[in-house]
């Protein structure tokens, strides 16, 4: 009131009009917006660059972006759990009705009869012969290829190219015979505090096999409860001190094959190899039928990550061997982790990482996404 009364006597002794006044006072705000706009405009700009967005409307515009994405994801997800949960429930009624409810249940009987309830030899034979015959017979197809270089239909697949093209005998035979006296000497003795631990849940050497639904709930705590392991004691011995006496055997591969997935020093093949494999269905109490299943799948599938053949409707073995090829990458076996911690940042930026994929086709995948051009020097 008081500044507006000074106003009103300035206009009185001058005789301005009103309407002079407010073109007055209009000019001198021009005026001073002028003067100040030059340095605050910087600023302005700077928060703009800062922020992202150079306006309300486009930050509103970006909201509504965000917003849609999140209902689409939503959407996508939902629709795509429940088909999942279609496709499992109908391939469970199928398996447990029709294939597990009745072959399955009958040869299994059949058996258990045959070794008349012996369950220290059911479970040899389980979780030892079945899991080694799976390991050796999806192995000798490879050793073939790898020794001969044929038949090119999986040579061809080949992710190194020209490496073990064909493979050092000599280096070889030294990982065959490691990878058999880890199995003798390790793995098959490790077996016998599994067998008690497994005999005192009390429903390993059940007659009656588990439903196909359970089977696949065990599958799914055996993975995660394998890649935390594997995960984790792996770094464990990719750490300095433990490298160079122990996990160095392993890494004297850069570019494995099948047989070297268990081509380790004694320690690690205990630590890292065995007991992420083992601890699952210790956990879970599991049938035997589920443990020799669980094995056998397992050392296959390592073999597939070390085989160095990206060979079509296989889970995509580019992960791994990339870690033995960059020594620092890749530590997991699904990945999970690696993204958690940030130890594939790496891979993530390679032509190898376009190649991480089910090769659904006949055309190698080096072929398709071959590697860049290296910069002449």
């Amino acid at each position: 009131m008081q500044s507006f009364s000074r106003f009103e006597s300035a206009l009185l002794d001058t005789g301005t009009s009103g309407a002079s006044a407010f073109q007055l006072i209009y000019s001198s705000s021009l005026k001073r917006c002028k003067k100040s706009t030059p340095k605050r405009l910087p600023s302005i700009i700077k928060m703009e660059r800062d922020s992202g967005y150079s306006s309300t409307a486009e930050l509103q515009k970006q909201g509504e972006k965000l917003w849609d994405a999140l209902k689409i994801s939503a959407y996508v997800f939902s629709t795509g759990l429940l088909m999942f949960t279609a496709l499992v429930n109908s391939v469970s009624w199928f398996m447990q009705n029709i294939t597990l409810g009745n072959f399955w249940q009958t040869a299994w009987l059949e058996f258990y009869n045959y070794m008349e309830g012996d369950e220290w030899t059911i479970f040899l034979f389980g979780a030892a012969l079945v899991p080694a015959l799976a390991f050796w017979g999806f192995n000798g197809i490879l050793l073939v290829a790898d020794i001969t270089g044929k038949p090119t239909f999986i040579t061809r697949y080949r992710i190194q190219l020209g490496k073990n093209d064909p493979v050092d005998t000599k280096k070889l035979w030294k990982a065959i015979y490691t990878a058999l006296g880890n199995q003798f000497f390790i793995s098959f003795p490790m077996l016998v505090p599994m067998f008690y631990i497994m005999k005192s849940w009390g429903n390993t050497f059940s007659e009656e096999l588990p439903t196909f639904q359970w089977f696949l709930v065990e599958l799914s705590i055996f993975t995660v409860v394998e890649e935390i392991l594997f995960y984790y004691t792996h770094r464990l011995v990719h750490h300095p001190v433990l490298y160079k006496y122990i996990h160095k055997k392993h890494h004297e591969w850069t570019a494995p094959i099948g047989v070297v997935s268990i081509y380790a020093h004694p320690i690690e093949h205990i630590i890292s190899n065995t007991l992420p494999v083992m601890t699952g269905p210790m956990i879970m109490g599991s049938h035997i039928v589920s443990i020799s299943a669980w094995f056998s799948l397992a050392l296959v599938t390592t073999s597939i990550s070390h085989c160095g053949y990206h060979l079509p409707f296989l889970p995509s073995p580019e992960f791994h061997d990339f870690h033995h090829l960059k020594f620092n990458q890749c530590y997991g076996v699904l990945g999970v982790l690696d993204f958690l911690h940030g130890t594939d940042r790496v891979f993530r930026q390679t032509k190898a990482f376009e190649r991480h994929k089910v090769l659904l086709g006949l055309t190698p995948l080096s072929e398709s996404i071959p590697e860049l051009p290296k910069k002449a020097e």
